[in-house]
């Protein structure tokens, strides 16, 4: 098995928790509460019509891949945290084409809150991805300095 270098432990970790405690509530939120979900928070309203069903399973695959990040959070495996890491980004970059896509609604301010978050929660995993890569040079085998 290779660990993620020291020098970059820390960083990727916190992301790495980070990612996790956000993909985990709202994981909790959708699954269990996908009408209050709906209605409370900004922007959701913007594509209607509600429907429990696909909340539901949007909060399910969320919460699976929390668990996930989490489990990355825990281990720090290299492999599992590269896993994790494209796992969340195979999410990640749809989700955000189709809110930059869909910016209009009923305010300019949260049309740009919901831009920085649709950049921003692509462009840091994907620097998280890019430090977690290469592999220590204190690996021992050649099958731990492949991705």
């Amino acid at each position: 098995m290779s660990t993620i270098p020291a020098a970059r432990w820390v960083l990727v970790r916190l992301s790495l928790l980070v990612l996790a405690a956000f993909e985990l509530t709202l994981g909790v939120w959708t699954t269990f509460f996908p009408e209050n979900f709906y209605n409370e928070v900004p922007t959701v309203d913007w594509t209607p019509p509600y429907s429990e069903h696909l909340f539901r399973d949007f909060g399910g695959a969320t919460l699976g891949l929390g668990v996930m990040l989490a489990a990355a959070t825990i281990w720090m495996e290299r492999r599992l945290v590269l896993v994790a890491l494209v796992a969340y980004l195979a999410f990640a970059v749809p989700h955000s084409l189709f809110h930059l896509e869909h910016l209009h609604g009923d305010s300019v301010t949260w049309s740009r809150v919901l831009e920085g978050y649709s950049y921003v929660s692509v462009i840091w995993p994907l620097a998280v991805l890019a430090l977690a890569w290469k592999p220590s040079v204190t690996s021992r085998r050649p099958s731990d300095r492949t991705p």
